[in-house]
């Protein structure tokens, strides 16, 4: 039988297709991240004195930049966010022994991990200290290697034009505005793969909106005053809130920057438009400071005092976000104090200043709120992990011990309330201070509840988003609230 001609000069060329190696970018192209930021982030991270150094290496080169950074950390390469679609046509490649070659402008102790976790590369083209291996340099590997149009090459920004043209076969992944640019100018463009492009709710995302709602603590010292109706104290509590919350977008930014690795370890936190790639890391580093100058203008129209407060806020945050996180149980006296300082910054605001009731009932009933969010923590990696599950620096076994010390915290909460009534301030404060009774079971309800809820591993957000979302504890919420009124 005479074969097929058609069907044999397209095996052939499909065999031929196979042996041009296929060259393939890393950042923003085979991960939706940029291993130099997260490096420096990450440097930063375990320790801030080194980075003081980068000015220095920056002066030596970009190249060098890259390898004294790349000295001193390690990524954790298996949770990076690859683009999978990418991922799995070079697995397909590899299987079909296909020459594959990551060439990257990353340095090489991060692209060998890289390469050795996936296991497809047969060769790695990296920064080495001296040479940045980017843009025209790249070309200039890779031709000199393989030859002019002796390669295919998968890039992502305007910087692989100069290698996409000496390339046989383009391949493209992104569809950005500078993507759609140099298809346009591309001819040898052979296959793109797309990603998602950011919408306004993506970059709204980060700023975490739903979380001012705990800087209604700001409006505190003024309702506890009895002034909710002065128009020029509301006024200056309004821009306290707003001043607060722009401060503590800037703070979450950071943490989620900082965060990055845990994050994508969580089952529901690597959904983070950082941790996932959805946005550039680059943006959120923008972010940070144009959220924080916008805070400290609106702090200006307000009191010294309050400026002050914001900036222990920051200074306390910063600290929690770099290292006191990782001490256990100083991490949620910290996260308890952050709650204070809020009720703080709203007497700054308003120069009103809370009473010593008020300071030791939040002081308990935060430091409950606290435990909670770390148990609750714990139980959804305990469900995700079991025994071996670790939130922050607590292991599986510590979750009862958290949670004994948050019931007795929210008991000692409301005793804290109880004493109060019977004490002379509230004689003086609410005319109908008996009515006050009525706060102490349903605060003892919310309370319970709501590490119940925890228990049960239902708690999913923050106590207090947790608490402005869920029908209960709004009811429960809103009932404490008319008490408080009725006992005026």
């Amino acid at each position: 039988m005479i074969p097929n001609v058609n069907i044999v000069k397209q095996a052939g060329a499909a065999d031929a297709e196979l042996e041009v190696p296929l060259a393939i970018d890393l950042d923003g192209t085979l991960i939706q991240t940029d291993s130099l930021i997260e490096s420096l982030l990450v440097l930063f991270k375990q320790n801030p004195l080194p980075a003081c150094a980068i000015p220095i290496w920056l002066a030596r080169g970009k190249a060098c930049l890259k390898r004294e950074v790349a000295r001193r950390v390690t990524l954790d390469v298996s949770s990076l966010p690859y683009h999978m679609e990418l991922l799995n046509y070079l697995r397909d490649q590899h299987h079909a022994n296909r020459p594959l070659v990551l060439a990257t402008g990353a340095d090489a102790h991060i692209a060998r991990q890289i390469a050795g976790y996936l296991q497809i590369f047969d060769q790695v083209m990296a920064s080495d200290g001296q040479t940045n291996l980017s843009g025209a340099a790249k070309k200039d590997r890779l031709t000199a290697e393989f030859g002019n149009g002796g390669f295919d090459y998968v890039g992502n920004s305007r910087k692989d034009v100069s290698v996409w043209r000496a390339a046989r076969h383009a391949m493209m992944v992104g569809s950005r505005p500078h993507a759609a640019d140099a298809r346009r100018r591309l001819t040898n463009l052979d296959r793109v793969f797309k990603v998602e492009a950011a919408d306004w709710r993506q970059w709204l995302r980060p700023l975490r909106l739903y979380q001012w709602l705990k800087n209604v603590l700001i409006f505190v010292p003024l309702l506890a005053a009895h002034q909710f109706y002065d128009i020029g104290l509301l006024t200056s509590a309004c821009l306290a809130f707003v001043s607060f919350g722009l401060c503590a977008s800037s703070v979450y930014i950071l943490n989620d920057l900082l965060d990055l690795a845990d994050d994508r370890r969580h089952p529901r936190k690597r959904r983070r438009v950082f941790a996932s790639g959805r946005l550039p890391l680059a943006a959120g580093l923008g972010m940070i400071p144009v959220l924080l100058a916008l805070s400290i203008a609106t702090a200006l129209a307000l009191p010294g005092a309050f400026l002050i407060v914001l900036g222990i806020y920051y200074a306390l945050t910063l600290a929690y976000s770099l290292r006191l996180k990782r001490i256990v149980i100083l991490d949620v006296i910290i996260l308890a104090a952050l709650f204070t300082v809020r009720m703080l910054a709203g007497s700054a605001a308003v120069a009103i200043w809370p009473t010593a009731w008020l300071l030791a009932l939040s002081m308990f009933m935060f430091m409950s709120l606290a435990l909670v969010k770390r148990y609750a923590e714990l139980v959804t990696m305990r469900i995700e992990h079991g025994l071996s599950a670790r939130a922050r620096s607590y292991e599986a076994s510590d979750a009862e011990l958290l949670a004994a010390m948050g019931v007795a915290s929210a008991f000692v909460a409301v005793l804290v309330l109880v004493l109060y009534i019977t004490s002379g301030p509230a004689h003086l404060h609410y005319g109908r201070q008996q009515v006050i009774w009525l706060a102490c079971p349903v605060l003892l309800f919310w309370l319970c509840y709501i590490w119940l809820t925890a228990h049960r591993g239902a708690m999913h957000d923050d106590p207090l988003v947790f608490a402005l979302r869920d029908r209960g504890s709004r009811f429960a919420l809103g009932l404490l609230a008319v008490i408080m009124i009725l006992a005026i």
